[in-house]
């Protein structure tokens, strides 16, 4: 491409710059615009992708087609099969009526997917089968349907690294990378950084009535040396910034500084290691510490968990040898035992029996068995209910049938009164 048509391009898509990088990939797009290959482009975020997908679009035999650009990232992962290539009536809940999706409506278009990284896996599977036969298969359909789309696409990830970790078919990325397109970072064009500089102070001044803001030496050579781990996107924000914010008009270095983050590092594509795999020894050693504490906390509880059920065993025993069984249902904490599980409350041992069992302490103590303490507490119960039985068995804790039992079994003869 001549100097003169590459400026031709630049002043219609407003794009500013003269770096070798920049030139040499406008200069591709242009070149494999007539063609219906695939593309690639592959650049960081915020360096300006999305306008090489616009220049193939309207320098092609499609140029008077539909052209989409869909942010795969910003997708859902249960709806984009359903967006991307349309459903059937009633495939899934809220499927009221037929969908064409993308590929449907964009026949004999372009379609750019912006950060293809973020398709899940079954979904690139879809998209490399229109790729191979120009076929796709509708969400909940059974039919094939043809379409034919030119399919530009971009990531800010290394594609390389994302095979060798599994997020990436293979297969998939060689057919989209027919034609691939570097996007050059901020930081690697130069002098361009300070022509992007003043176009956006003159378009701030122009928008807000605001005197334009200028450069001094020493803040020309601080954003130049400056990694722009935003690019384009952070230097526009940037300058926004100071036109609206700095009372000095001119900008040295000590103002810039304070308007660039102090945390310098690059977002730069990341680098696969030299093995091409991927560690997992610190996922591992997560894994084996979570298990080896779970399985501590299963021994402390079946431990527990015995204790009580030796409480619970006892408890029983002691309390048929009564021949007294408790029917509270309520539980002061008081009255209840401790126990290290919560929501397993254990029966506390009768109160009365208690109560009776410290008044008989004494000399008499050692020649009493269970079945004397029983007595004891039925005689006592009828006395302090003055022989009403339906009293003496609230007290008690039992019915009035199972008192009546226990009167006849001790042989006490006693009256209501």
């Amino acid at each position: 491409m001549n100097t003169s048509d590459l400026q031709k391009l630049k002043q219609r898509y407003n794009i500013v710059g003269n770096s070798d990088d920049l030139n040499h990939a406008l200069d591709v797009a242009l070149q494999v615009a007539p063609t219906d290959l695939s593309v690639l482009i592959v650049g960081e975020s915020g360096a300006g992708k999305e306008i090489i997908p616009r220049i193939i679009h309207d320098n092609s035999p499609r140029r008077r087609e539909k052209y989409f650009a869909i942010n795969c990232g910003s997708i859902p992962e249960g709806t984009i099969d359903s967006e991307l290539f349309g459903h059937e009536k009633g495939s899934f809940t809220g499927a009221i009526g037929e969908s064409e999706g993308y590929f449907g409506v964009a026949n004999r278009g372009t379609i750019f997917l912006d950060e293809v990284g973020e398709l899940p896996l079954a979904t690139q599977a879809r998209l490399l089968r229109v790729l191979e036969t120009g076929e796709y298969i509708r969400v909940g359909g059974q039919s094939i349907i043809k379409t034919d789309v030119r399919i530009v696409a971009a990531t800010n990830v290394n594609m390389r690294k994302a095979i060798s970790e599994g997020r990436f078919r293979e297969d998939l990325y060689y057919r989209l990378n027919t034609i691939p397109i570097q996007m050059p970072p901020l930081r690697d064009r130069g002098q361009d950084i300070l022509l992007l500089f003043r176009l956006f102070a003159m378009q701030m001044a122009e928008k807000y009535r605001l005197p334009k803001i200028t450069l001094t030496e020493d803040a020309k050579q601080l954003m130049l040396s400056y990694k722009w781990p935003g690019n384009v996107r952070q230097l526009k924000n940037i300058t926004e910034q100071m036109s609206v914010l700095s009372e000095n008009r001119e900008i040295d270095a000590d103002t810039l500084s304070h308007f660039i983050p102090r945390d310098q590092e690059s977002t730069e594509l990341a680098t696969i290691s030299t093995g091409g795999t991927h560690s997992y020894e610190n996922e591992r050693e997560i894994l084996y510490k979570i298990l080896f504490e779970l399985r501590g906390n299963v021994s402390d509880l079946k431990q527990d968990m015995n204790s009580l059920r030796k409480q619970l065993d006892d408890a029983r025993s002691l309390n048929g040898a009564n021949g007294f069984q408790s029917h509270i249902t309520s539980y002061s904490p008081d009255e209840s035992m401790p126990s290290p599980i919560n929501n397993i409350p254990i029966p506390p041992q009768p109160q009365a029996e208690e109560a009776e069992v410290e008044e008989i302490k004494g000399d008499e103590q050692d020649d009493l068995n269970l079945t004397s303490i029983g007595r004891q507490m039925v005689e006592k119960a009828l006395s302090k209910a003055k022989g009403n039985r339906k009293k003496a068995a609230n007290a008690l804790g039992i019915s009035d049938r199972t008192l009546y039992r226990k009167i006849k079994q001790y042989g006490l003869d006693t009256k209501k009164k």
